[in-house]
């Protein structure tokens, strides 16, 4: 593909796929929010109560948007591209969202087949989020793709693509 195939490629972003792209970012973007605040009530099918959060909330919210929001766009480029890409994302305290994105692509289930992607594997996702016996708040081995686990403000994680 030459670069001005790629540019568009691109450039054809039809409405129903910046629908798609914006559906997958607000579904990472809440399956985020329900690893750092949901004990219970993953799908809110009941009316939200103090019982369904956690005791203790650890994650941060704050890198998580922008970390899902460059995930679903290099996601993007790789599928129009087939570009080999790694991401490198620093702050390891956004591991909730990525977590969230190798769940929504599969990833997660493979390595973990007790978290299914329906309902029922979205609480266990939800629940194992930093609590004992689960994984940590942060980027880390348990983390599939990640590559590195250091200090928080130097954690890498990668995302590959083979064409």
């Amino acid at each position: 593909m030459t670069l001005n195939d790629t540019a568009v490629a691109l450039e054809r972003l039809t409405p129903s796929g910046l629908t798609s792209l914006d559906a997958w970012w607000r579904a990472a973007n809440y399956l985020t929010i329900g690893q750092i605040y949901l004990k219970d009530n993953a799908l809110l099918r009941r009316q939200l109560t103090p019982e369904h959060i956690k005791p203790r909330l650890l994650g941060h919210w704050g890198t998580s948007p922008g970390l899902s929001f460059v995930y679903a766009h290099v996601s993007r480029l790789i599928s129009v591209t087939r570009q080999h890409t790694i991401y490198l994302a620093g702050p390891g305290h956004g591991g909730p969202a990525l977590v969230a994105a190798a769940w929504l692509e599969g990833t997660y289930s493979e390595i973990y087949p007790a978290v299914t992607q329906d309902g029922e594997g979205m609480q266990r996702l939800f629940r194992q989020f930093s609590s004992p016996g689960g994984i940590p708040s942060h980027v880390s081995v348990t983390t599939p793709g990640s590559i590195h686990e250091a200090e928080s403000s130097d954690t890498c994680w990668s995302m590959h693509s083979e064409p």
